[in-house]
């Protein structure tokens, strides 16, 4: 009887048709829970029981922290606001002018965060309160367009007349020798009707306004200055290590022992910036505005943004996900800004030979609106970008965890750059002596033992050099380091100016048996910015191999764009040389040149002491016959032996021999 009540209850509770007949079948069928979940509570149910009261306080205590965790970050970085805040305004009032670059360092911080955040807030507010006036933009942009070509054309006149002329004809030379590059991508384009004007007037002037700011005042080239000084400093801090791992006589194998391990630092400091978000978002930054002026896609924009600071095969992978739908025109842009740029750590490796860390800073940061705009003229694009503006486009940071995992993937990362650069110098090296043994062999057959490969390139390479904008003496060697770039790479080329820079300091002698010694301060200008660039045919292997690794069905397109993108990566940083010829002009210290120059006996004459002898006859003041005033520091001697080698034109030279 109690069966069947239970069979009569359980057979109310069913809702489905299914018969439930216990006389029949003889068996009582009892609904049990059998889902997963209730099973989980069921486990749970005794843990519960048998956890203790501070475990469930501190659950409680963990599930209200995740209730509340975005209060909590706006907490603590409220709270380190404040901190930092407090530390600049307490540096500040114990001695101001030692806290300068700390109070301007957190206003450009606080700058950018609210910057930031009013864009993130207010952004699609402000851009559609912004639609009138793009609209009368749009519809007169034909003649605005004109309007800016012929004041640019003006400007370029009055630049030309007034100021480029006025420091002498290396520089004219310079200003045509950039015209003729343009000339020439234009004439050897892929598309030659198709290319952008946008891009390429504003790359260019990008290239000008970099290398006016930063060359031709007095705030721009002092902060370079400082920067680069602040660089060197940075870098020393690797001898910390060096000297503790290899020993005191750590100095005794340069190269090896000091100069590798500084690309282990840097790479270390990148990955960390890296990591905390700073690089990308510095990135980005640059990358928005060559994409906004330059009218260049978001992919390519920011992979020339970050071949300023990251290296030809790192900067492709911030933009990994869309390297496979990108056009043909934007991947030989991709591969042309790595070419014609170099990676930060590998910068640092320059530095300590002793080239300008402030000239190889304004050419990484010049290069990039270079390679981008010749790039686009030499490969200009006929497709459509899948993707166009930078709202589209979410750059790769990494899968570092925390700051000293990616402090160590950096670190180790930067061992197979080591060990690559050092076996590439011997086999280099190597092989270069080998083929400059095998053309002196030919050559003294044919009654000229002086053959080698750099004599080859100091021919093949001087017209390039001297339409660059350097002196006729100097072309044919810095034409000798253009081919070494080219040829084999910029790690030796840079070395071998390194050299010819410390004798240049050392005060020798220019010329020894008819072989020049070392070149100018102007033409060093030049070389140091021609050679800044991984423009050379190992690169192109090194890209195909890279950028195949990331898209493996556009091997073929890999492939078509690696030398044309091998030429426009030369032709952006032969471009940044013109412009930085035209625009720098070198701090002689002429007085203390010409005392050193006129001691010895036999003096011939070069471009820098021409130029310092024109400085000389400018300073000169003749009130009347026999009374001349020489200024500037220039002494009485030194007027008699420049009189004796070029004579000047605006006064007597009988008045003072």
């Amino acid at each position: 009887m109690e069966l069947n009540g239970i069979a009569k209850k359980s057979r109310k509770r069913g809702e489905d048709n299914t018969a439930f007949e216990p006389e029949e079948q003889g068996q009582i069928y009892i609904e049990v829970d059998s889902s997963p979940e209730a099973a989980d509570d069921a486990r749970d149910k005794p843990e519960q029981h048998n956890k203790s009261l501070l475990e469930k306080k501190m659950e409680a205590f963990q599930g209200c922290l995740a209730k509340h965790k975005d209060q909590i970050r706006l907490i603590k970085r409220l709270v380190l606001g404040a901190g930092l805040i407090a530390i600049v305004i307490a540096a500040c009032v114990l001695n101001f002018n030692r806290a300068v670059v700390l109070l301007v360092i957190a206003l450009v911080t606080v700058f950018f965060l609210v910057w930031d955040w009013m864009m993130g807030r207010y952004g699609d507010r402000v851009w559609e309160e912004l639609s009138p006036i793009r609209d009368l933009l749009g519809k007169n942009w034909f003649w605005i367009k004109w309007v800016l070509c012929v004041l640019l054309l003006v400007f370029v006149v009055c630049w030309l007349a007034l100021d480029t002329a006025q420091q002498g004809t290396r520089q004219l030379v310079s200003f045509f020798g950039l015209l003729l590059l343009i000339f020439l991508m234009l004439l050897f384009s892929k598309h030659p009707f198709r290319w952008c004007w946008q891009t390429l007037i504003c790359g260019v002037g990008l290239q000008f306004v970099f290398g006016l700011l930063i060359l031709r005042t007095k705030l721009g080239l002092n902060g370079l200055q400082w920067l680069g000084k602040q660089v060197e400093t940075f870098m020393s801090f690797t001898d910390v290590g060096s000297k503790f791992v290899f020993g005191p006589n750590y100095r005794d194998h340069l190269f090896v022992f000091q100069v590798m391990p500084i690309l282990v630092f840097i790479s270390s400091v990148v990955s960390i910036l890296y990591y905390v978000g700073f690089m990308p978002w510095l990135i980005c930054k640059i990358g928005f505005v060559m994409q906004v002026t330059m009218a260049t896609s978001a992919p390519e924009s920011m992979a020339a943004a970050g071949n300023i600071f990251l290296g030809q095969t790192d900067s492709p992978l911030l933009i990994r996900p869309y390297i496979s739908g990108l056009t043909c025109s934007e991947m030989h842009a991709v591969m042309a800004g790595g070419m014609a740029g170099v990676s930060g750590t590998i910068l640092g490796a320059y530095i300590s030979f002793g080239i300008e860390a402030t000239h190889l800073l304004t050419a990484t940061l010049m290069s990039a609106p270079a390679s981008l705009a010749i790039a686009k003229m030499f490969w200009p694009e006929t497709e459509t970008p899948s993707v166009s503006t930078s709202d589209d486009l979410q750059l790769d940071h990494g899968d570092s965890k925390n700051v000293f995992e990616a402090a160590s993937q950096g670190a180790s990362s930067a061992v197979g750059l080591v060990a690559n650069i050092v076996t590439n110098l011997i086999a280099f090296m190597a092989l270069l002596a080998f083929l400059n043994a095998v053309l002196a062999w030919l050559g003294g057959m044919l009654d000229c033992p002086q053959l080698s490969f750099s004599l080859i390139c100091s021919y093949v390479f001087m017209p390039l050099s001297f339409m660059m904008g350097v002196s006729w003496e100097d072309s044919f060697i810095v034409a000798e380091l253009i081919g070494i770039k080219t040829f084999i790479n910029e790690f030796i080329a840079y070395k071998k100016l390194s050299e010819l820079i410390k004798r240049r300091k050392s005060g020798g002698p220019e010329y020894v048996g008819n072989v020049k010694q070392y070149i100018s301060v102007h033409s060093e200008t030049i070389a140091t910015y021609a050679l800044c660039g991984f423009s050379n045919f190992a690169s192109m292997g090194i890209a195909i191999g890279a950028m195949t690794s990331l898209a493996p069905d556009r091997r073929t397109d890999i492939s078509d764009c690696a030398l044309r993108s091998l030429i426009a990566g030369s032709v952006s940083c032969f471009m940044t040389a013109c412009i930085a010829g035209t625009l720098y002009i070198p701090n002689l210290q002429c007085p203390h040149f010409l005392s050193t120059e006129f001691i010895n006996t036999n003096v011939t004459s070069s471009s820098q002491l021409v130029t310092c002898c024109t400085q000389l006859y400018n300073s000169v003041t003749v009130y009347e016959p026999w009374n001349v005033t020489i200024g500037a520091g220039f002494s009485q001697s030194s007027l008699q032996r420049c009189c004796a080698l070029t004579p000047p034109t605006h006064f007597n030279c009988s008045l003072v021999l």
